[in-house]
C-alpha cells in the first residue's frame, strides 16, 4: 500500500530543499498543508507586517505547488484537530513538517507529534531551518554559547552542511475530490487599511524572489559587503531576511552560493567581505541557538540583574519614536523606511534601537514589540537577540554604556544624507529634537549605576 504524507508547511515555504516535503515525494502520495493558527503561538502572534509577506508567499507556494500537480490545502486551527481530520480523510500514514525553534511552537509540535504517534500515525520532524540544530553545538562544558566568536569558530569547526537538495520533478498528489480547502483570502491575513502600499513595489515574496535576489547580491554586493553593509544610502545588503524567515530559501543554499562564489573554498577558509556575510548566518544560527536554550528570553532580559533596570515609562516619546518624530534625521529615516517597506538598513536598525533605550530609557520591550508588528522579517530570535544586544542585557550584547550618537552615527554612515532626505521631509512642520543627547546620556549612565552598582 503506497503512504500517503501530509506534509504540514509553516516557515518553510518553498519546494527546493525542503526536507521534509522532499521526504514525502520519496515515499508516495503527498498532500501539503498550511494552517493558520496564530492564537497558538501567543504571545508573539504574527504581527500587520508579517501577515502582508504571509499572504503573498503563501500565494506563490499555492502557484508552485499547482504547478506540480499538487494542490496547497489551507485551514484553519487548532492545528492538531486540523492534522488528524485531514488524516482520517485522505486515510495519511505519515505526518511531516521542518522544525521551528518559537518556545511556544515547539511546546505546540511537541504535543502534536506525541499525540499523532499514539493515534498510529508515523509523525516525523526535519531541520529546514538551520545550518545546525541548537540542541547539537554546545561549549567543551556542554553548556549553550552566550558569546558568538566562539560559537561561531564551533560551528565552522563542524562538517560543511550538507549539499542543498533541488526540488523533486514529479510529485504524486492525494486525490483532492473529497478535502476541502479554504481559500487565502478567507484568512484575512492583508490589513484593512492598505498602509502596505510601498510594500508591494520594494517586495518580490516567495521562492523565486528570494533565489533572484540572493544572485543579485552574488553579483553585486558580495564583494563589497563589508563596507556596504554599514551604508543605508547604498544597495549594500542582500535584504535575503524576510526570505530567510518564511523559508522561502534555505540557509543552506545561500551558505553553498557564496562558497560558490567564492571558488568552491571550505567556509573556514573563505576571507573578506564574503566572511563577513557568511558571519551573519552565523548570527541567524546564534540567535536560534540562545532562543531554543533561553526561551524566556522574548519577554526577559538574559541577564536578570537588568530586571531592576529604571526603565522610563514615556508614552509621548514612545510615539515620537515610533512616528519617525523624533527630530533627529538618522532615527526618523529609519523608523520611516520601517512603516513605508516593513524593513530597515541593519546599522539604522542600532541606531534606532539605541536611541530608544538611551536617549529615552524606555524598555526594550517596546521597541521588540514594534518591530515585531511592522517588520515583514520579524523572527523572534532575531528580534530578541538585537534589542537585548542594544539594551545591553542580553548574550554578547553591547554594553550598556555604549550609546550611539546619532548624529556622528548619520555623518559617518550617510555622510550626504542620500538616505535621510530620501524618507524624511524636513519643511517647517518637522520637529526639534526631543531630547538633549548628552543629557540623556549622562542620565542614561547614571541608571546603569542601579544595576552595576558602579
Amino acid at each position: 500500500m503506497t503512504a500517503v504524507t501530509i506534509v504540514w508547511f509553516r516557515h518553510d515555504l518553498r519546494l527546493d530543499d525542503n526536507p521534509a516535503f522532499i521526504e514525502a515525494c520519496r515515499r508516495g502520495s503527498v498532500l501539503p498543508v498550511f494552517i493558520w493558527a496564530p492564537e497558538e503561538e501567543a504571545p508573539w502572534e504574527p504581527g500587520s507586517a508579517s501577515r502582508w509577506w504571509l499572504h503573498q508567499s503563501l500565494e506563490k507556494l499555492s502557484e508552485k505547488l499547482a504547478q506540480v500537480g499538487c494542490p496547497l490545502v489551507i485551514r484553519r486551527g487548532p492545528t492538531l484537530r486540523a492534522l488528524q481530520q485531514l488524516v482520517q480523510e485522505v486515510h495519511a500514514t505519515h505526518v511531516v513538517w521542518n522544525r521551528r525553534y518559537e518556545p511556544a511552537v515547539i511546546e505546540r509540535d511537541t504535543t502534536i507529534k506525541k499525540t499523532l504517534s499514539k493515534d498510529g500515525l508515523h509523525a516525523e520532524s526535519f531541520g529546514g531551518s538551520l545550518l545546525c540544530e541548537p540542541a547539537h553545538i554546545a561549549t567543551k562544558q556542554g553548556n549553550p554559547y552566550q558569546v558568538f566568536t566562539p560559537f561561531w569558530r564551533a560551528l565552522l569547526a563542524r562538517d560543511e552542511p550538507a549539499e542543498p537538495i533541488a526540488a523533486p520533478r514529479k510529485v504524486k498528489p492525494v486525490a483532492m475530490k473529497s478535502v476541502k480547502t479554504l481559500s487565502l483570502d478567507a484568512l484575512n491575513l492583508l490589513p484593512e487599511h492598505d498602509w502596505s502600499e510601498v510594500m508591494n513595489t520594494s517586495w518580490s515574496p516567495g521562492e523565486a524572489g528570494g533565489k533572484k535576489l540572493l544572485k543579485s547580491f552574488l553579483n553585486k554586493g558580495l564583494d563589497s559587503y563589508d563596507d556596504g553593509r554599514n551604508r543605508p544610502d547604498q544597495q549594500g545588503t542582500s535584504s535575503l531576511s524576510p526570505h530567510l524567515h518564511f523559508g522561502e530559501i534555505s540557509p543552506r543554499r545561500v551558505w553553498h552560493a557564496v562558497r560558490e562564489a567564492t571558488g568552491g573554498k571550505p567556509a573556514k577558509s573563505i576571507v573578506g567581505s564574503p566572511e563577513v556575510y557568511l558571519r551573519e548566518i552565523g548570527w541567524r544560527e546564534f540567535a536560534n541557538h540562545l532562543l531554543y536554550h533561553f526561551p524566556h528570553t522574548p519577554n526577559e532580559p538574559l541577564r536578570k540583574d537588568y530586571n531592576r533596570f529604571p526603565w522610563v515609562d514615556d508614552p509621548v516619546g514612545l510615539r515620537a519614536w515610533q512616528k519617525g518624530r523624533t527630530g533627529f534625521p538618522i532615527v526618523d529615516a529609519g523608523m520611516q523606511q520601517l512603516w513605508r517597506t516593513g524593513w530597515m538598513h541593519n546599522r539604522v536598525r542600532m541606531i534606532v534601537a539605541s536611541f530608544l533605550v538611551k536617549d529615552l530609557r524606555i524598555t526594550w520591550l517596546e521597541g521588540a514589540r514594534w518591530f515585531w508588528d511592522t517588520l515583514v522579517d520579524a523572527d523572534l530570535a532575531a528580534n530578541t537577540l538585537g534589542w537585548q544586544w542594544a539594551a545591553g542585557c542580553g548574550a554578547d550584547a553591547a554594553p550598556y554604556f555604549r550609546i550611539f550618537n546619532p548624529t556622528s552615527q548619520q555623518q559617518k554612515f550617510d555622510p550626504q544624507e542620500e538616505y535621510i532626505n530620501h524618507w524624511v521631509v524636513r519643511d517647517d512642520t518637522y520637529p526639534e529634537p526631543i531630547v538633549d543627547h548628552a543629557e540623556a546620556r549622562k542620565q542614561a549612565l547614571s541608571a546603569l549605576k542601579q544595576v552595576t552598582g558602579k
